[in-house]
């Protein structure tokens, strides 16, 4: 078995390394969340691949003694003149160049960018200038969250993407911050649990999935992990009754604007055929150009 963020996920399926699930053998799955089934990262030509985990969105949190006038725009983290400059962090990977890609989505439609992870050359190039631009901004690039809620209690850090998990730890260390779903939407993810293609214990990975989604086994994760659960009967069995509130788990126009990770390809993953989109050993070696 494996839990694979949506970055990972085509790349798993692509590379022959997990097998296609067949969901009447996992009756739990009939309580997943719709909006969580039968996505771009997790099932393929109408194959599904595996079953969804939970979810979160990338949120933008700042030091609200710093941030006084409220923050509801990615703007603060990207532009230039951005009054936090030098104590700005981002995301530390490849798939953080479509966190660059949703922010022009809104500010330059004339990209034409509707898929942050389906870019042709030109829309990608752009997210990569864009990450060029934001890099004197930056404090750090994280991908220990620990060292985030270090940097943000000694005050380097000021505004940032984040999870909802890390924002609920800061504050309750004391550091006073907001953590909020920008006007330009968000990146997130939702985690799939997949089966290894030659398994030699496929009855039990199958007994594994209808378990791990199952409502109590799923409201535990999901509160252990911090994420919104993926199953739709999971928030009446949280220990803290506020958990699906706080991860906004039940708000289905939550989720209308927070574009989940998926692994980029050549095939455009926003339905155009006359293009080729960059794949995502190409987002790889930009993001390593970027950070050298």
């Amino acid at each position: 078995m494996v839990s694979a963020s949506g970055d990972a996920s085509l790349r798993l399926i692509s590379g022959g390394n997990v097998q296609p699930i067949n969901m009447e053998l996992v009756p739990n799955y009939a309580d997943i969340f719709p909006g969580l089934k039968d996505r771009l990262w997790n099932t393929v030509d109408g194959i599904n691949y595996g079953v969804p985990h939970g979810r979160g969105a990338n949120l933008l949190m700042v030091n609200t003694d710093v941030v006084t006038d409220g923050a509801d725009s990615w703007s603060l983290t990207w532009e230039s003149d951005s009054p936090v400059a030098g104590k700005v962090s981002a995301y530390d990977s490849p798939i953080f160049i479509a966190d660059a890609a949703l922010y022009l989505m809104a500010t330059q439609p004339d990209l034409g960018i509707t898929n942050p992870y389906s870019l042709d050359q030109k829309q990608f190039d752009a997210a990569v200038a864009l990450l060029q631009q934001q890099k004197p901004l930056i404090s750090e690039y994280w991908s220990d969250y620990l060292k985030q809620m270090a940097a943000f209690k000694e005050g380097s850090t000021v505004a940032s993407t984040t999870w909802q998990v890390v924002a609920n730890a800061v504050e309750a260390e004391g550091t006073p911050i907001s953590a909020v779903k920008p006007k330009e939407g968000a990146t997130g993810w939702s985690d799939t649990w997949m089966i290894a293609k030659d398994t030699p214990n496929l009855n039990c990975a199958y007994k594994w999935l209808d378990w791990i989604a199952s409502p109590q086994t799923n409201a535990q994760a999901a509160e252990w992990f911090g994420e919104a659960p993926a199953n739709s009967k999971a928030c009446a069995l949280t220990s803290n009754p506020d958990h699906c509130k706080i991860y906004h788990a039940e708000e289905t126009d939550y989720w209308n604007d927070v574009y989940y990770w998926t692994t980029p390809t050549a095939k455009c993953l926003d339905g155009r055929t006359d293009v080729e989109c960059v794949p995502y050993s190409e987002w790889v070696t930009a993001w390593s150009a970027l950070r050298s």
